[in-house]
């Protein structure tokens, strides 16, 4: 197995950061579907158990297709490191529960994915673990929120769902003068947009259902950082808690890991369309997409990240009743959740993907009831547009909201 030289995101996609000899001269990873693995000998299997021997044990440990996936993951996003999981929720709540204890405090805002929120504000109080959310949606706010008992900065940017953007650079440095271990979020983004390891965050972690998947047909978590944290979130809550991905889960996230670039460019393309759109047309009240020049991030394009990603959110003016309307009235958008996939997505936040807030939550997060959530898949874009034209037509006449 000899180094890939090449840095290209395009290449490492396809290839991965080793080029790989494989049994029987197959061009496609093997999938080692297996429980266990056997020892030449009790001392071998000792020196594994100890560490003294590097090696495979059983599959809720490690996998050698779980381990090649872990390897690309840690090239795409330029960390020494990754670990793999069976979904993106086991991927967060593993390297929290990791990395903080009884007496520690973990900062972030109130506006999250609704399982992180549920996660941070529901869970991890009961472990003895101070949680801060604030929520404005400013790096001012989560500065001053840290105390000196702060032990990890959670970072979701853009935020899910309502698209707003945090400055990583200001926030990384402010936690790095207090020694603040960082893990950012960058499902939303995933590494073709954005590296928050090469702007100095700790850990990434990803719902690798999403993006980095792409064909909705694989639940899967991955975490990326330096090898030290990495190995300990391995080697105790992933073990522990028993949240490995399986090696065949493994081997589609390979498998869609090889079109990723393709695949965002695509989206990204769409997504620009979509929001211009959205944002002339008179039945729209407001529209939030990065990619905008009207949004508040769009300057953090080219330094932070290279573009606005392609999951916009909007709301209509004819409010909650006129968004439910349109939502039953899309024809080629399909309403589920999720975002990434090929298909466009569409759905209502408030009682979808954030139903784990309270409606105090909810208003305090900024999350409003009439708000929608688009992830512009990869149909041609003249389609989509076509297919929001008519919902909305069809919502504002049935709520008696003219276009005029």
């Amino acid at each position: 197995m000899s180094k890939n030289k090449s840095t290209n995101i395009n290449t490492l996609a396809i290839h991965g950061p080793n080029k790989q000899s494989y049994p029987n001269g197959s061009l496609s990873p093997p999938i080692y579907q297996t429980s266990s693995f056997v020892f030449e000998n009790v001392a071998q299997g000792a020196d594994r158990f100890s560490g003294a021997e590097d090696g495979f044990i059983y599959g809720r440990l490690d996998n050698p297709t779980v381990r090649e996936l872990e390897q690309r993951m840690a090239s795409l996003e330029q960390t020494e490191s990754a670990a793999a999981f069976a979904s993106g929720m086991g991927a967060i709540s593993a390297t929290l529960l990791t990395l903080l204890k009884a007496g520690d405090e973990v900062v972030s805002t109130s506006a999250l994915y609704g399982c992180s929120y549920s996660l941070l504000q529901h869970h991890l109080p009961m472990f003895g673990i101070k949680v801060k959310l604030v929520d404005e949606v400013a790096e001012s706010a989560l500065e001053m929120a840290v105390s000196e008992n702060t032990k990890v900065m959670y970072i979701e940017t853009p935020l899910n769902p309502g698209l707003e953007v945090l400055d990583l650079s200001r926030l990384i440095d402010f936690c790095q003068q207090r020694k603040i271990i960082t893990v950012v979020d960058n499902t939303f983004m995933s590494p073709v947009l954005q590296n928050p390891a090469v702007l100095g965050a700790d850990l990434v972690v990803h719902s690798a259902t999403k993006f980095l998947n792409g064909h909705g047909d694989v639940i899967a978590g991955i975490a990326c950082g330096r090898e030290e944290m990495i190995a300990e979130i391995k080697s105790t809550m992933r073990k522990d808690l028993g949240a490995i991905i399986s090696p065949h889960d493994a081997w589609l996230l390979m498998r869609g890991l090889k079109t990723l670039p393709l695949r965002v460019a695509r989206h990204v393309e769409n997504a620009e369309k979509v929001a211009a759109w959205l944002e002339q047309h008179p039945g729209i009240k407001s529209v939030a997409y990065p990619g905008l020049a009207s949004h508040p991030g769009h300057a953090l394009i080219g330094s932070q990240m290279s573009a606005g990603g392609a999951v916009i959110a909007f709301e209509l003016q004819g409010g909650f009743e006129q968004a439910v309307a349109m939502m039953n009235q899309v024809h080629l958008c399909r309403l589920a959740v999720s975002l990434g996939d090929v298909e466009t997505l569409i759905q209502h936040p408030a009682s979808m993907t954030h139903s784990t807030y309270a409606p105090d939550e909810l208003q305090a997060a900024g999350i409003s009831s009439s708000l929608i959530r688009l992830a512009v898949g990869l149909e041609g874009v003249e389609d989509i547009i076509a297919d929001l034209q008519q919902a909305i037509d069809k919502a504002m006449r049935k709520v008696n909201i003219s276009a005029a």
